[in-house]
């Protein structure tokens, strides 16, 4: 330090000396202010005189203090006097350089830290030797040079090197040092705005211009910084303002990172010569996205990501910005947009990152090893992070479309884009080709986490009953190609939907009356249901068939296990891999809160199509009734299919892998039973066949379950849905809509309509029984039923005989095959016990084995079907039993029975014989019983009994008592098989006595006979087109099927026949004549 010579001997006694904090400050101003005593190398020093804590003492009497001194002033106080005009003044500068070094902790003194004054000085300082240097011998900072010295000290690439200890005390304080050394700008201007700010608050008010000015310079630089990263070497200032609002927003109170932001983006906006504001915010994003890719769903860090995007999304500078960041250059390419900052983050989820790569993936692991317990705790855990992440999505997209009219009109259009881009994810080609399909288009997770933050913002107007709902307006979807400025004007973004297959189509003469614009729900609620369409239903596909796999795995491994095939392991391996695989998109599937969303949004759907199929168009919802109005300008034809497609494979895929979901509203469930009643069977409001057949998939995934649940296992709750049901106002449509469907399923039009209507029927089958059990519903089927027959010749046939027609077409022709293919299954399992396929060449091995395993799918499938067929005709004659017995009708259902019968229980059973009836759902004791049951249902009626042996083909009075020895073998209850043989007994008798009278007609005339069934006829009809005359059941049977005359092949309904009655009086005449030629020649004859 610089020796002070006599200036140090008279200020002790000096009255000014109160002035300063100390007396050393004293002397070293009293030196400081003598340049020509002092050497050219000396530093000057700065005084405090009011410090921030002494800064309340009044100032009157800190006047009076100097006046009452200033007589006695020595030599030294006299040039202390000079150099300053006041003491005002003094102070004044004093302070003002030790605030500066409080908030920018910079100094250009680089005096003995012992002589200074401790108080309001901080401990650590950054020395501007290069600046103190310059102004040649000032060694105070002040409002003229603060803002050379921050600029100087931002310059510094290693300020640590420069520190300063500020007072005496030299104790380690690493705090200190770390703040006035900070080496990165960004951070290093935010705190130097913290402590202004705090000095703002603390300062006498005649600093506070000063310390605001500070505050300002702080902004000023860190603009400066941004809009010139080039000057700071070694920075990369844009990753220093990510981390600085990253850490904010990982701690409580971010409020004041934000507030320095704000007015760093006023400065910027205010001037953008150097760069605009977008070139200074674009580097940030990229960052943000870099880091965000690596991140994983059940990483805390990851949160405080969003919680940053969260606030960019909030900043309306920011949010433009980021929404033309995120515009692909190339807008056709779906993959594109998963690329951009927005697609990232919702590329972030439980499910794999690479499709069919388990490695490296952080859930399930050891699938096998895993408890259930286990298992679903893992799972609800993933539950609870998606949440807090499909929340913070949902706000973020909410923040962007409540900015600004252009933001909104950006991220709609970009949403818009990207749907129509990823359009090619609901294609068939898509799923069996996925390298391709991962090249192409956006990820699974994406669309999932996008549809579940679109869900989220659909919930304001996701009420069945919300007026809202009837504002929609699906004129939207048959909007062509609209110009850009039309798009942003009608509010208008989703592209290519006027290319969709809607509910009905266009009537002829309906125009479209499309909306000048239409509102946020229209469009919330049409990109909601496309993004659904596009990824929850093929995520739903895959579980399907991953489950299907994993059991015929499972199967397979379970029999090497048991051979020591030494496969088992790697068998056991690709279990595990697609366990994980299967687990994980369950996990991302089945978020309880987002089943939830979905689940109003589906009902609501519902709701709204009810009231278009109605025809209102009013503000208020209307009830529904029936019967349904006519449609007139119908808004239904501009209604994609996707509506309800996306409707049905919710509520299936609750029934299959969220059953409890279906328990939570009852009032959905009544949405959901109003809109299939509305449409399942109602061709005028839903075209597709397939598409109302799938409504009776998605009846049966919402009726409560009848089958027996496996031991152990949980029984699911069925209250509200049981009570839903039972209650349900419009049960006598629904069964209608029902079997109408049943029907209509035949004729679809479609190539493999035969072998589809199989599967349609399935699920119809326990609906039935179900409704069946249900007195409402029970009344409502048997009233079909008598109407039928009241109407058997009416010109369109009755809907429950078309319906009975089919169900037994379906009962032989599944049966039948069921017989088929378990014979030849039989025959395999013979060769393989036997050792035959063992001396086969390894090709022809695989070829029987597959054969083998194709034929029992098979052979299971025909076996389920012919099950429920025949179960279902037995609850059916229980109590209708006069439609079956009718002539149009009774031949073929015995015939059935008896053909039946004989493969069951007659001497081509062996045949049946496989190993293991459950591995193909072979269940012949049932089919036995439920036979056995129609006959007794319908046995008490005289004309069922006459009719049983008119089937030459199978029956014979020895097939009949073969079943009740089977009867009995099956221990079936005594008064069943007493019932049943009784009913043999009365059945031979007419057998006998029609053998007799068939013995009479055998030499009957050609033309009496019916030409189709070769039997007498006694109820003629003449066929108009053909003029061929047949029998009137054997042409009302084939017109069940078939409405033309099957000789010609022209139209035909049962009111254009004609009676022949001409040739029945003929035949009538034949038969009495007989009849006397008979009695005549008596007995013996």
């Amino acid at each position: 330090m610089t020796d002070q010579g006599n200036n140090n001997q008279n200020i002790s006694c000096n009255p000014f000396a109160a002035l300063f904090s100390s007396l050393a400050d004293a002397k070293q101003f009293a030196s400081g202010q003598k340049p020509q005593q002092l050497s050219a190398e000396a530093p000057c020093h700065t005084v405090s005189c009011i410090t921030v804590e002494d800064s309340g003492e009044s100032q009157s009497e800190s006047e009076n203090s100097v006046s009452d001194s200033v007589d006695d002033n020595d030599d030294s106080v006299a040039e202390i006097s000079r150099s300053f005009r006041s003491r005002q003044e003094l102070c004044e500068q004093l302070n003002v350089n030790h605030m500066i070094q409080r908030i920018f902790l910079i100094t250009l003194d680089n005096s003995d830290p012992s002589l200074r004054g401790g108080n309001g000085i901080p401990p650590r300082c950054v020395y501007l030797e290069e600046m103190a240097a310059d102004l040649d011998g000032q060694d105070w900072l002040d409002m003229d040079n603060i803002e050379q010295a921050l600029f100087n000290r931002l310059l510094l690439l290693e300020p640590g090197n420069h520190l300063i200890y500020m007072t005496s005390c030299s104790a380690v304080n690493l705090s200190a040092d770390r703040d006035a050394g900070e080496k990165s700008a960004i951070p290093y201007l935010f705190a130097c705005y913290q402590r202004a700010k705090e000095e703002v608050t603390k300062v006498p008010e005649k600093l506070l211009s000063f310390a605001v000015r500070c505050k300002n310079l702080t902004v000023s630089n860190t603009r400066t910084v941004l809009l010139t990263p080039e000057i700071y070497i070694s920075q990369n200032v844009y990753e220093q303002l990510l981390d600085l609002l990253l850490e904010a927003f990982r701690g409580a109170q971010p409020e004041e990172v934000v507030e320095f932001v704000e007015e760093v983006i006023t400065g910027i906006l205010s001037d953008q010569e150097v760069r605009t504001f977008e070139e200074v915010i674009v580097p940030v994003f990229d960052i943000f996205q870099g880091r965000i890719k690596d991140l994983d769903l059940c990483q805390p860090l990851l949160y405080s990501y969003l919680d940053v995007l969260l606030y960019f999304s909030h900043n309306k500078d920011i949010a433009k910005v980021l929404v033309e960041h995120i515009q692909p250059k190339d807008p056709a390419n779906g993959l594109q947009y998963q690329k951009s900052l927005l697609g990232a983050v919702l590329s972030i989820s439980c499910l794999l990152k690479t499709p069919g790569v388990v490695e490296g993936h952080g859930y399930f692991l050891n699938p096998s090893r895993s408890s259930a317990q286990e298992t679903k705790v893992q799972e609800a855990n993933i539950h609870q992070f998606m949440g807090q992440f499909q929340d913070k999505l949902h706000q973020i997209l909410k923040n962007l479309l409540q900015r600004s009219g252009e933001t909104r009109h950006l991220l709609l259009s970009w949403l818009g884009s990207c749907l129509q881009a990823n359009a090619g994810r609901a294609k068939i080609w898509a799923n069996q080709m996925p390298e391709i399909f991962f090249q192409m288009y956006a990820s699974d997770a994406f669309f999932l986490n996008l549809g579940a933050a679109l869900l989220k913002l659909c919930q304001p107007f996701c009420k069945p009953r919300s007026p809202k709902l009837l504002t929609f307006n699906p004129t939207y979807c048959a909007l062509k190609e609209l110009s850009e400025e039309e798009r942003r004007n009608r509010n208008v973004h989703a592209t290519g939907l006027d290319k969709e297959t809607c509910l009905i189509p266009v009537p002829p003469q309906q125009p479209v009356e499309s909306a000048q614009s239409y509102s946020l729900l229209t469009e919330n609620l049409i990109l909601t249901q496309l993004t659904l369409h596009l990824g929850f239903h093929r995520l739903h596909e895959q579980m399907v068939k991953m489950n299907q796999s994993l059991h015929r795995l499972q199967v397979t491994w379970q029999e090497a296990q048991r051979t020591g095939n030494p496969m088992s392991e790697q068998l056991l391996e690709q279990f595990e891999r697609l366990m994980i695989v299967y687990l994980s998109t369950k996990a991302a599937t089945t978020q309880p809160a987002m089943l939830q969303c979905c689940l109003n949004l589906q009902a609501s759907t519902g709701a709204l199509l009810v009231q278009l199929g109605m025809g209102n168009q009013g503000p208020e919802h209307v009830a529904l009734s029936f019967p349904l109005p006519s449609l007139q300008n119908t808004m239904l034809c501009y209604v994609p299919e996707f509506f309800a497609e996306n409707l049905g494979d919710f509520f299936i895929f609750l029934r299959r892998f969220a059953d409890d979901v279906l328990e939570t509203s009852a009032e959905s469930l009544e949405q959901i039973l109003n809109f299939i009643t509305v449409f399942m069977g109602n061709v005028e409001r839903m075209k597709n066949p397939h598409l109302r057949a799938k409504l009776a998939e998605v009846l049966e995934a919402v009726m409560p379950h009848m089958e027996p649940v496996a031991p152990g296992a949980v029984q699911p709750i069925v209250f509200q849905r049981e009570r839903v049901f039972c209650s349900y106002r419009h049960a006598p449509q629904l069964a209608e809509a029902l079997i109408t469907v049943f029907v209509d399923i035949e004729f679809t039009g479609d190539p493999h309509q035969f072998e589809q209507k199989f599967n349609y029927r399935r699920p119809m089958y326990p609906i039935l029984k179900y409704m069946w059990g249900k007195e409402n519903y029970r009344e409502s089927i048997k009233h079909l039923a008598h109407y039928a027959s009241e109407n058997l010749e009416a010109m369109n046939p009755p809907l429950f005989l078309r319906f009975l027609n089919l169900l037994m077409n379906d009962a032989i022709f599944l049966l039948d095959e069921a017989i088929q293919y378990l014979s030849k299954i039989k025959v395999l399992q013979l060769e393989r016990d036997r050792g035959e396929w063992e001396g086969l060449a390894p090709d022809a091995r695989r070829e029987k084995e597959s054969s083998l395993q194709m034929l029992g799918q098979l052979g299971r499938f025909h076996n389920i079907m012919s099950n429920e067929t025949i179960g279902t005709l037995a609850f059916l004659t229980s109590e209708i039993k006069g439609i079956f017995v009718h002539p149009f009708l009774a031949e073929r259902i015995i015939s059935m029975l008896n053909y039946f019968l004989q493969h069951l229980v007659g001497p081509k059973m062996g045949a049946l014989k496989v190993k293991d009836f459950s591995e193909f759902d072979f269940k012949p004791q049932q089919l036995v019983s439920d036979i056995c049951t129609i006959y007794l249902n319908l046995g008490d009626e005289e004309n069922f009994c006459a009719t049983v042996p008119k089937d030459e083909r199978s029956y014979s009075p020895t097939l009949f008592s073969q079943t009740v020895r089977v009867l009995k073998k099956i221990n079936k209850p005594g008064d069943m098989i007493v019932a049943f043989g009784l009913l043999a007994d009365k059945i031979k008798s007419n057998a006998d006595r029609q053998q007799q009278e068939e013995e009479t007609y055998s030499d009957a005339p050609d033309e009496f006979l019916d030409p189709i069934m070769s039997t007498l006829m006694l109820d003629p009809v003449l066929l108009p087109s053909s003029n061929v005359t047949v029998n009137r059941s054997t042409i009302a049977r084939h017109l069940l099927s078939d409405q033309t005359d099957p000789f010609n092949r022209s139209p035909l309904t049962m009111d254009q026949i004609r009676p022949n009655e001409e040739l029945r009086q003929q035949i009538l005449q034949w038969l009495e004549k007989h009849k006397q030629e008979r009695l005549q020649l008596g007995p013996s004859g």
